[in-house]
């Protein structure tokens, strides 16, 4: 017989049992989260004509998580609407804000600036462009 301690039964199920519910929660938070949605692009996406985001508007492409915002001189931005807290996809632009389904965080859809907690950093700016009528954004754009 050994020298080392040997679990109880109790100890080796609460182990289990809490490695369960830890990993059940990762999955409900990481990147795609529960939505199952992919991460941002990583390469130049259509996202459909230039003329769906007017001057000083923006639009929220659900499908590819980005949204693009163009300013009042005509020039666009993009940013991937994955979500910088816990990687959920955004997929509600509410009030001029960007409202993060799974934990409430809120950004600036024309910035990607932090309008709420619990995210701290800036959702990530894309590459964008209008070519030949379309709006195109991601790497490569």
């Amino acid at each position: 017989m050994s020298g080392r301690p040997v679990p109880s039964r109790r100890t080796v199920l609460g182990s289990v049992a809490a490695v369960s519910v830890t990993g059940l929660d990762a999955t409900a938070c990481g990147p795609g989260g529960a939505s199952g949605v992919a991460a941002a692009p990583t390469t130049a996406v259509d996202l459909g004509a230039e003329g769906e985001v007017a001057r000083g508007s923006v639009k929220l492409y659900r499908d590819h998580n980005v949204v693009v915002g163009r300013s009042e001189d005509g020039s666009l931005k993009a940013y991937s609407t994955v979500c910088t807290h816990a990687g959920c996809a955004i997929d509600r632009l509410a009030a001029g804000r960007l409202v993060c389904p799974c934990h409430g965080s809120e950004f600036d859809p024309r910035t990607g600036e932090v309008l709420h907690a619990p995210a701290t950093a800036p959702l990530a700016e894309l590459p964008v462009e209008a070519r030949d009528g379309r709006i195109v954004a991601g790497p490569g754009a």
